[in-house]
């Protein structure tokens, strides 16, 4: 695309525009004090980075759509995830910023904002949305029935914050969906078959029991007394019978065989490409895993920094909008787990050198074009 003649910084970045917005109610900033503006630029920074991270996760959401997955475009997808996760780092240090306004600047203004929340910010609704966020782990902000409830105008009457949201959930899956679908279909030292999914999971349970049976007579070695050995004994086999439920989708007793297979595809393709992870074609699948991780973490890591500046600001005061504060950003930062078993994956892997071995070692490694 080539240059229109005459651009400048100014019209391209359009800063007289961005420097209009940090008014207010009156959009008059000479009423506002110091802390109000920058409260007011603050979150707005904060919404162009939702905006980022929207458009980076709808580019990995729509590679992970693909059926096959072009392997040569896991690297621009990891991409994405690691610059969400630079951006929330970011969006963590803005809060000492914020920390800079004392409880009594704030006061001076705060009372202005309600009913306002920034549980009314869209995007980040959006976010968890595209990430795939549960309804059923949502926390009530207040006495609105569902989170859309809370994006309404003062009578209950349609806003544009309502709009992005419904655009949003219309929009297609979210990632957690298409993702777990990714991995569903890995082959797993073989065709991607429920017999061949079984049988590698109960080889790599199997592996876990002798990893129990070793660590016992370590124990043993260690000359504890006979009720410590009993003791960890007791806890190494609850252990291994937890792994197994898990790795085996039982753990879910309402769930029909059909929804059994697809966790457990799920669950094999998660330990397969963790405990595989030197096989060249799993490297670029492991660093996806791991990059998913990290974006989860980086978002929940922003969310307890939320929650500590706003303790920090106006200790444990009812929120503006109605919320409980502070115990609400708290619950957010304990419910709002979207990848849970990617996480609970790392509680059954094994030491390396007693990973099962697979029978098709060379169907994982690099492919050559003729």
């Amino acid at each position: 695309m080539s240059t229109p003649p005459g651009t400048n910084y100014w019209d391209y970045i359009r800063v007289e525009d961005l420097l209009s917005l940090q008014g207010g109610y009156e959009r008059d900033e000479r009423k506002l004090g110091n802390d109000e503006v920058m409260f007011i630029v603050v979150h707005q920074v904060y919404e162009l980075w939702f905006k980022l991270i929207l458009r980076e996760l709808t580019t990995a959401r729509d590679l992970f759509m693909k059926e096959p997955v072009p392997d040569v475009e896991l690297a621009a997808a990891a991409r994405s995830f690691r610059r969400v996760v630079t951006i929330f780092q970011q969006a963590v240090n803005h809060f000492q910023v914020m920390e800079t306004m004392t409880t009594r600047d704030y006061l001076e203004f705060r009372d202005q904002l309600i009913p306002a929340s920034g549980f009314q910010s869209a995007q980040l609704r959006e976010i968890e949305i595209l990430l795939g966020l549960d309804d059923d782990r949502r926390v009530p902000l207040g006495k609105e029935s569902s989170y859309k409830q809370a994006l309404k105008m003062g009578q209950g009457e349609p806003a544009p914050a309502l709009d992005r949201v419904e655009a949003r959930l219309a929009g297609g899956p979210p990632l957690k969906e298409v993702l777990y679908r990714w991995l569903s279909r890995t082959p797993v030292d073989g065709p991607s078959d429920p017999k061949v999914v079984r049988r590698f999971l109960e080889k790599f349970i199997a592996s876990m029991r002798d990893e129990v049976a070793r660590r016992v007579e370590i124990a043993v070695e260690k000359a504890l007394t006979p009720a410590d050995v009993e003791r960890l004994r007791e806890r190494y086999e609850t252990e291994v019978r937890n792994a197994a439920s898990f790795l085996l989708a039982e753990d879910d007793p309402s769930a029909d065989e059909e929804t059994r297979e697809k966790r457990q595809a799920i669950r094999a393709g998660l330990v397969f490409i963790e405990s595989y992870r030197e096989l060249p074609r799993l490297a670029w699948p492991r660093e996806i895993l791991d990059a998913v991780i990290d974006m989860e973490q980086s978002m929940l890591i922003w969310r307890q920094r939320h929650a500590r500046m706003v303790e920090r600001v106006i200790g444990r005061r009812m929120g503006t909008g109605g919320s409980a504060g502070v115990d609400y950003l708290d619950q957010t930062a304990l419910r709002y787990r979207i990848f849970s078993d990617i996480w609970a994956v790392r509680t059954v892997l094994l030491r390396k050198p007693v990973v099962p071995p697979i029978a098709h070692a060379e169907d994982y490694g690099f492919r050559v074009e003729d």
